[in-house]
């Protein structure tokens, strides 16, 4: 995994085509949170990791019904 830092309003690019911007670091009940905008082209699924396996689930309960 690679580990980079960046302050707000600075950018990471992924693969010349996707910048990911820093928008906020806000202190919520306590804890730090940090907001990103991702700006991809829309070929590009892009989902939080919580919701990515939810997504695979339902695809492998549906594979297996089919097969």
């Amino acid at each position: 995994m690679l580990v980079l830092s960046r302050c707000e309003k600075e950018t990471i690019v992924v693969d010349d085509c996707i910048e990911i911007t820093v928008l906020d670091i806000i202190k919520l009940n306590g804890r730090k949170q940090v907001r990103l905008g991702v700006t991809a082209p829309r070929r590009i699924s892009i989902h939080r990791r919580e919701v990515q396996d939810t997504i695979n689930k339902e695809k492998e309960g549906l594979q297996a019904l089919t097969a």
